[in-house]
């Protein structure tokens, strides 16, 4: 869900333009020549679908039959189609949280012959930490990623400067939160961070902050630690961070309310998704070139980035492995993103997958000033190490676990409300205690 999923209050819009799209989708089709993809509408996957006949299936003879639809949407629709294993959709998009329990389950096909068999994709060529975090516990490939993202700080320079303060490369939240203080104004407030509610939305951020303080969900043996100490000064902090210097609005401010803060200069710090600095640099962007980049702040880490990637993966039951990976082959490759930067623009290549895409000339030019800071975000994230002690399940901002979806949307509304001022932060992580500890105890001793 990460920026989870940062356009999604486009949704109906988005929605109305992709019907369309999904004509002769999920007909479970026996034409060896075509494949159905169940795709989330996020803009970079409208991109994709506009370049398909005119490029893939033009060269391969293979039609794509696309379904598009708004987030929520399609992962029910996935987690439906794939747990029956119908083979209605050959290919879907999923994430690196329901990889691997996807892959436990069986409803994945692993690719790792398909990827030795075709040379020409680079599989060493995806950053490490998106690769391991689309390989199951079994060492198999279940999907490959079609852009991924960390997180990190995003800052106004200009503003800073202003005030005689220098930004640290790697800064601390301390730091981050002596910084706030110094440029908090009326009319331009110190950071925006993240308060509505959704595991997706507030959790996302302030669990890679509880990581950093040394805080977890479980531990390794599945003790909840939802009201332990380290856990409540993290929520703390974080609270009465986004309370004090934080956005207007702010119980109810996620992805996109803190880009529009950004964007119309109401704040000078963001901390949130690397997909957004190419927004913010945008030719239209009020604030292009004014801007500063920052690695995830952290406390008791080396680094606390998140991890996100949407990902292609293949659906067991579908009989059309092989044009399904021919599908995921080009749209997951580096010919696909040579044929977005230059037939659309090099900011709306699907990065942060790739090594490679870091080392072109086009790309480094429309992104100097953010693309380094991305790419050594992603590099640093540790999904199967986030913290200062081992966990039960992969993830950063999220537990790999079926249970987290309702686990954390239902704690986020705790933490939401405290942020909003109608609860302590004592009583929020108190009842999310109680709901952490019923998860655990479906997986203690197992």
């Amino acid at each position: 869900m990460s920026s989870f999923r940062y356009l999604s209050i486009t949704a109906a819009v988005l929605l109305a333009t992709t019907a369309c799209a999904g004509a002769g989708g999920g007909g479970g089709s026996s034409d060896s020549n075509s494949v159905n993809v169940l795709m989330v509408n996020n803009p970079q996957m409208q991109d994709l679908v506009k370049l398909t006949a005119d490029n893939f299936t033009k060269d391969t003879g293979i039609k794509v039959n696309y379904t598009v639809l708004p987030e929520n949407d399609v992962r029910d629709k996935i987690s439906q189609d794939f747990s029956s294993q119908a083979g209605q959709y050959d290919v879907a998009t999923i994430s690196n949280y329901e990889t691997p329990m996807y892959a436990k389950n069986g409803w994945l096909a692993p690719l790792d012959d398909q990827i030795t068999k075709d040379s020409g994709f680079d599989q060493g060529d995806i950053l490490e930490p998106i690769r391991q975090s689309l390989t199951a516990a079994d060492g198999k490939v279940y999907a490959e990623p079609f852009y991924g993202e960390s997180s990190f700080l995003m800052y106004r320079k200009d503003v800073l400067d202003a005030k005689g303060v220098t930004m640290p490369e790697k800064p601390t939240w301390q730091q981050v939160a002596d910084i706030a203080a110094k440029v908090d104004t009326p009319e331009m407030r110190g950071i925006c961070l993240r308060g509505q509610p959704g595991w997706g939305q507030v959790m996302a951020p302030l669990t890679t902050v509880v990581n950093t303080f040394g805080g977890t969900w479980f531990t390794k043996d599945w003790q909840a630690q939802v009201n332990a100490p380290e856990f409540k000064e993290a929520t703390d902090f974080y609270v009465n961070l986004v309370r004090t210097h934080g956005e207007a609005g702010a119980p109810q401010a996620g992805f996109a309310e803190c880009l529009n803060n950004m964007t119309q200069g109401k704040t000078a710090m963001w901390y949130d998704a690397t997909v957004a600095a190419g927004l913010l640099e945008a030719t239209d962007s009020p604030v292009k070139g004014k801007l500063g980049f920052a690695q995830a702040p952290v406390v008791k880490t080396e680094s606390s980035g998140w991890l996100y990637t949407w990902a292609f993966g293949v659906q067991k039951a579908s009989k059309k492995q092989d044009a399904a990976w021919k599908f995921i082959s080009w749209a997951s490759g580096k010919g696909y993103e040579e044929l977005a930067g230059k037939t659309l623009g090099w900011s709306k290549v699907p990065d942060g997958k790739r090594s490679s895409t870091y080392q072109r000339a086009e790309y480094k030019q429309s992104s100097g000033t953010f693309s380094a800071q991305a790419e050594a975000a992603i590099k640093g994230a540790k999904p199967l190490d986030p913290g200062v002690q081992a966990r039960p399940a992969p993830g950063i901002q999220f537990v790999g676990i079926p249970e987290f979806t309702d686990l954390g949307t239902q704690v986020s509304q705790q933490i939401s409300s405290a942020i909003a001022g109608a609860t302590s932060v004592d009583a929020a992580l108190n009842a999310g205690q109680a709901l952490a500890e019923k998860v655990a105890a479906k997986y203690k001793g197992q």
